[in-house]
């Protein structure tokens, strides 16, 4: 059996606040710096989602904002693909552009 890794690394200051994200992927030799992680789990014995939401204390509201709204986009084009539901996908997609133009972010 193969396995890959994706290694995040999380600098934080004195206070624990986090200040910078690391991340590498060595298989495929990539590796960069980002401001926030949204980090997603199913957990099979009960049920439900596991998350994991890190972002650096330099990270703007406006940042945010787009990073939540494109997060979610790119996670009804996942939906769709995985399940071929493209209704459910395309509605809350659509909420959310709705929203994102709203909010001045597309």
């Amino acid at each position: 059996m193969n396995s890959n890794k994706i290694i995040l690394e999380v600098i934080t200051d004195d206070n624990h606040m986090p200040e910078k994200i690391r991340w590498e992927a060595p298989q495929i030799m990539e590796k960069g710096e980002s401001k926030s992680i949204a980090l997603a789990m199913w957990d099979n014995k009960e049920n439900t989602t596991m998350r994991m939401d890190i972002w650096t204390k330099n990270m703007t509201i406006d940042e945010m904002k787009k990073f939540f709204l494109q997060n979610i986009i790119t996670f009804c084009d996942t939906y769709q693909r995985a399940t071929s539901d493209e209704v459910l996908a395309d509605k809350v997609k659509q909420f959310i552009i709705s929203t994102a133009k709203q909010e001045k972010i597309i």
